[in-house]
């Protein structure tokens, strides 16, 4: 072993298995501590107290789901932070980004302090994001220094983009002259590593503290980054789907691709002019990722995500008034899904984000204009990037899990380097186990997965959270 653990260690070794991270690939075991929720050692033929097998499987840093809506509080019916963190870890992710739009919304440190508390006993960590504006209403700005200080690190008014240009220049300067307190508080999180890290320490002999003493104490500031729903309300008022041929022959008010694509242009233009970082959610027109990939060329701070269902379904699947298709931003066409997978491809989307957007049963069940819009994605979306992108498995666990540790400023504790001392956050994929899709099997209290009966390939065998095995062989273990 490398590192010094305390004799009421409780190790796991993770055998035979194939080791991708964002330093390269390579065959190794991985050996962990339970009790110290970190690495060990990585190698061959190393041995704990446990085993987990891992043949023919990838083990990588855990993924990580820049955009949950876990509907804790006030929509306690579709999902809760137990419900929505165990479809989490199911799907192989060790930390999900929690969106504002609750009822109330996060716009407080109140609220923000709620969510911290509901997820203490989360299947994976819970990262709440916070408003842009109060009540998500796109006039006054959120408190934002308090709720940075609380850990909070992606604001966006999700659900709605911020109409108003002033504010949202405003909200882009305000965020950027915060990162001097983003130092300040460690998410919940991160406090059992960096306490048992440090419990360690002191069993060491004198002489060895002082350097790692420091660097763990060593609080590194984190950046702060505004995501925006683009959308322009006065082009999809009373609009329920992508306006084009499908559309006119359903006769459904769509929504045009510039309704996104004119807040996309917005903000790279407020970008530029405040030299703050703005991240894009869930971009599906050609046109959103033409107007990025421009963006970053330039130099920009600015960076995009994509989901699995605008990376894998058309608008046609609107065709039988089916209301687990209505989704917001709408499904688009065979055009807009070539461009997203070419922007995975070449670096101009950044991230795979699900938009887990349950809905119970009786909400779905309604006309397609009154429905409202979203569907499922925790449990799905690494089996549907697998089977769907045409990327190798390298470049989805980039999108997957360290890119957006990145964006999300958590990458001192998510998508780490398997390597030892980086903390337990990994998950082990059988990348090539086909399965069927099942709602009606998943953890979620909804069932509105738009891949009911799709066959797709790959899956998740193992998830470690802080070094607490939470899937094991498929199955939640609480």
């Amino acid at each position: 072993m490398r590192d010094n653990t305390t004799l009421q260690e409780r190790t796991v070794a993770i055998k035979g298995g194939t080791v991708i991270d964002s330093t390269g690939t390579r065959v190794a075991d991985v050996l962990f501590g339970m009790t110290s929720g970190r690495i060990i050692d990585v190698g061959l033929g190393l041995e704990g107290q446990h085993t987990l097998d891992a043949s023919s499987c990838v083990v990588a840093p855990g993924l990580v789901d820049l955009h949950v809506h876990l509907r804790q509080p006030g929509y306690n019916e579709a999902e809760t932070i137990e419900t929505g963190s165990r479809g989490a870890a199911l799907g192989g992710f060790t930390a999900v980004v929690a969106m504002p739009n609750t009822s109330p919304a996060i716009d407080s440190p109140s609220m923000v302090r709620e969510i911290q508390f509901l997820s203490e006993k989360a299947c994976c960590a819970v990262y709440p994001s916070a408003a842009i504006t109060i009540g998500r209403q796109g006039d006054r700005i959120t408190p934002m220094a308090s709720l940075a200080r609380l850990g909070v690190r992606i604001f966006t008014d999700d659900g709605s983009g911020v109409q108003n240009p002033q504010v949202m220049r405003q909200a882009l300067e305000y965020a950027s002259s915060l990162t001097h307190l983003t130092h300040t508080q460690e998410h919940p999180a991160t406090r059992k590593y960096i306490r048992t890290q440090s419990e360690n320490i002191r069993t060491q002999p004198e002489n060895t503290r002082t350097n790692r003493t420091q660097s763990i104490s060593r609080q590194p500031q984190r950046r702060i980054v505004l995501a925006q729903h683009c959308e322009v309300n006065e082009l999809t008022a009373g609009t329920y789907m992508n306006e084009g041929e499908w559309s006119s022959r359903l006769g459904i008010p769509g929504q045009p691709a510039e309704a996104e694509e004119l807040m996309v242009m917005r903000d790279i233009a407020l970008s530029r002019l405040t030299r703050s970082r703005v991240h894009f959610q869930h971009l599906s027109t050609a046109g959103s990722v033409s107007l990025v990939r421009a963006a970053k060329q330039a130099g920009l701070p600015v960076t995009a995500e994509a989901t699995p269902h605008h990376f894998t379904l058309t608008d046609k699947l609107c065709a039988n008034y089916d209301t687990v298709y209505k989704v917001h931003p709408p499904l688009r066409t065979k055009d807009d899904i070539a461009a997203i997978k070419a922007g995975f491809a070449d670096g101009t989307i950044d991230a795979i984000a699900t938009d887990h957007a349950p809905h119970t049963e009786a909400d779905k069940n309604c006309s397609f204009d009154i429905a409202p819009p979203g569907m499922l994605g925790l449990e799905t979306a690494l089996a549907v990037a697998l089977t769907e992108t045409g990327l190798p498995i390298e470049k989805i666990l980039a999108l997957m899990s360290w890119q957006p540790a990145a964006i999300a400023s958590i990458d001192d504790t998510q998508g780490c380097p398997i390597v030892p001392g980086s903390p337990a956050n990994l998950c082990v994929i059988d990348p090539n186990l086909q399965w069927t899709v099942s709602g009606g099997s998943m953890a979620s209290r909804s069932r509105n997965t738009p891949f009911e009966g799709r066959v797709l390939k790959g899956k998740t065998r193992h998830t470690i959270v802080s070094g607490e095995i939470v899937v094991s062989d498929g199955e939640a273990q609480r």
